[in-house]
This record gives C-alpha cells, sequence and structure tokens, in this order.
C-alpha cells in the first residue's frame, strides 16, 4: 500500500510540513506494511506561500516592510517560474502572529507592507504576483495595501485619512490617479481560503473582527467603515465590493483587490493542487490521508481537506481524515467525501492541551491507523 500524506496546517499549532512528518512518523512505528509520501497543502492560509516556493523550487528575498501598526520589520518576497511571479504571503507583512494578543487593533491595522512587498515585486519586473491572504490581523478592504501603491483616500475636505480603516468613517473620494500603473499591467491572483462576503453577518467584520481582537462595538465600527469604503468604491468603480464571492477574505482585501486592481480571486486549495501537480502524486497511491485542526461543515465551503478528498474521488481513491475536533452532527455530508473521520484527540480534552501536543497526537493516531489496517480492517478502502 502506497499512502500520500496531504495535511493542511493544523491552526495555532502545527504547520502542514510538520503535521505531514509527524502522520508519516506514526504509519511507520505501526505495523502497516506501506510506503508513504508527503504532500503538505496550502488553500491560501498562512504557510501557503512557503509550500508553493518548497513545491516549485522558487527561492527568497528579504524585504523590509512595515508591520499591521507601522513598524519597519523584516518580511520576504518569493520567487517562482525563473523569478516571472511573485509569491507573496500576506501574514508575512501584515499577519497576526506578528502582534502580541495585547496589540491586536485590527481599527488600527492595516495592509500596507504588503503593498510594500509588492511594489517590490514589480521592481523586479515580474509579470504576475500571487497573494496567500490568510492569516491576517486587519479589517481594512486592502485599503493599507492599496495606499502603498499610490490610492489617496480623502476626507470631505481632501486630506488623506491617517489611518485606515478607522478613517474611512470620513471617507468622502479615492483618487486612483497616482496608483503605481504597474500593477495594472501584472497578473494578480488572490488564493483565498473563505468565501465569506465583505459586509453583513457572515462578512469580514462579524466574522473574522473578534479573532483579531475587536470587541463587539469595534466590531459595529468596522462594519460601518467597511460599509462607507464600499459605498465610495461603487461611486468611483462602478464595481460593489459586497457582492463577490470570497470578498471577505484577509478582512475584506481580497474585495478592495478585486475592484481597484482586477485582481482574480479564486478557491485557494484548488489553485494550490493544480499548481503544484497533485494529480500527478495521486496516480501511484492507494490511499490518502489528509486533515487540519477541524472539521466540519465548514471544510466544505473550499478548505484544504476537503480539495485534498475531492481530487482523490475523482480518481475513486479512498480518504482518510484526522482532525483535532469533529462535529458527530455534521459526519452525515462529510462522508460524502471522507470515507473514515478520525479525531487525534481523547474527549474533552483542553484546547491548550490539545494545541500543545498535535505533533505527538498525530503521530500516535497514525500508528493506531496503521495497526488497524494491518489486522486487515480495510472494507472502507476497498
Amino acid at each position: 500500500m502506497h499512502i500520500l500524506i496531504a495535511p493542511n496546517a493544523f491552526k495555532n499549532s502545527l504547520d502542514a510540513n510538520s503535521a505531514a512528518q509527524a502522520i508519516r512518523k506514526g504509519l511507520e512505528e505501526s505495523n502497516l506494511s506501506c510506503t508513504c509520501s508527503c504532500f503538505p497543502v496550502g488553500d491560501g492560509g498562512d504557510g501557503t506561500a512557503a509550500l508553493l516556493l518548497q513545491r516549485l523550487g522558487g527561492r527568497i528575498l528579504p524585504v523590509s516592510v512595515h508591520d499591521p501598526l507601522g513598524r519597519k520589520i523584516d518580511s520576504r518576497l518569493g520567487l517562482i517560474d525563473k523569478d516571472k511571479t511573485g509569491v507573496i504571503e500576506l501574514a508575512d507583512a501584515s499577519g497576526l502572529r506578528l502582534l502580541k494578543p495585547g496589540e491586536y487593533n485590527p481599527l488600527r491595522s492595516d495592509t500596507y507592507g504588503v503593498g510594500e512587498l509588492m511594489k517590490c515585486a514589480l521592481d523586479l519586473k515580474v509579470g504576475k504576483i500571487i497573494l496567500c491572504v490568510g492569516g491576517s490581523a486587519t479589517v481594512d478592504g486592502g485599503g493599507g495595501m492599496l495606499k502603498a501603491l499610490g490610492v489617496k483616500f480623502l476626507s470631505p475636505v481632501q486630506r488623506q485619512l491617517e489611518y485606515i480603516p478607522s478613517g474611512f468613517t470620513d471617507l468622502a473620494s479615492i483618487d486612483t490617479s497616482t496608483l503605481d500603473s504597474r500593477i495594472l499591467e501584472t497578473e494578480l491572483i488572490v488564493l483565498c481560503d473563505v468565501n465569506n462576503k465583505l459586509l453583513g453577518k457572515d462578512g469580514a467584520a462579524a466574522i473574522f473582527g473578534p479573532q483579531k481582537g475587536a470587541t463587539v462595538e469595534e466590531v459595529r465600527e468596522l462594519e460601518t467603515c467597511l460599509q462607507r469604503f464600499r459605498d465610495i468604491a461603487l461611486e468611483k468603480t462602478g464595481r460593489d465590493m459586497a457582492v463577490m464571492k470570497y470578498g471577505g477574505a484577509a478582512g475584506g482585501t481580497a474585495a478592495g483587490l478585486s475592484v481597484f486592481l482586477d485582481a482574480r480571486l479564486i478557491n485557494g486549495i484548488d489553485y494550490f493542487l493544480e499548481i503544484t501537480g497533485f494529480d500527478a502524486a495521486l496516480e501511484e497511491s492507494d490511499l490518502v490521508i489528509t486533515g487540519e485542526g477541524s472539521i466540519d461543515s465548514q471544510t466544505l465551503q473550499g478548505k484544504g481537506p476537503f480539495g485534498v478528498a475531492v481530487k482523490a474521488k475523482e480518481k475513486n481513491i479512498p480518504v482518510i481524515g484526522l482532525s483535532g475536533s469533529l462535529d458527530p452532527d455534521e459526519h452525515k455530508l462529510l462522508h460524502q467525501y471522507f470515507d473514515a473521520l478520525v479525531s487525534i484527540n481523547d474527549e474533552g480534552v483542553e484546547l491548550s492541551k490539545a494545541l500543545e501536543n498535535t505533533s505527538i497526537n498525530l503521530t500516535r493516531t497514525a500508528r493506531a491507523l496503521g495497526d488497524f489496517l494491518q489486522s486487515g480492517n480495510r472494507s472502507f478502502i476497498n
């Protein structure tokens, strides 16, 4: 039996590479006679750019940019396709992981640093930029990024807004005359790991604001800011940021880039699997093991394990999903794509303990799974 190990990252605990190695270790320690290969995946979430560079043989350039709160930091720009394509991890410049918990402030955090990375890519004369937008600390609609590229956000007295997104409550007009025109001549692909729209109860502020430190009142303020940005952008461009699928990704960054830069918003895992040659890896596989921190109904909206499972099912290859948490009530829908779902944690374990022991638990679970398969219990993969 040849097993393809293709997990996503286990959020706040283990990157996809480490998760894959932990699973492989468990299988190799089991009694199962098998060979394994690791193909860690990314769906646009934090870590996807690094996986693309690893899989496609890219290189990394150090770049100095501003973090979400405007402080200078060392970041990086990836290059693939003989330096013709730039690969940017939004979280490397505007990520939540760059801030201490006490610094979380989505009303004052912006994506300016990501715009600086894009300008660096333009200086290198790339023809395409791939932007992975997961893990942001921001809910600025991409305003900071656009500002770094030359867009001016103006108050009623034609002064540039000092803070984004909080300043959007005073937004009166948007001046794109000084936008770096090179970006409009560059193919811009945004890999999204959520399909939320910009506004409303399932929008960028309501769903992702609290994860980035917003209080209930601040969520309402962020929604007002994004609504104002959308209204003025609609007047300026004739395009509605609020209606597009994936528009709420990275605090609305996806919507802003689509409207002003004609960026292509796409499902991250589908693009990742296509560009990295996942189909070829499936050809020699008898079983696929995937996973991430939580496998639930949201997984079916285009998360990494879902994309892996769909590809495997197209070739009639059985799929096992490993997860930190599982909802028994959602198993019926999930089992259309996963032949088996296994929690790596004991029931009732505290979240902090589970996160701390993810690697150990993945190895333990994979070892037990290997022994189970070796014992002849393979009915679900025949």
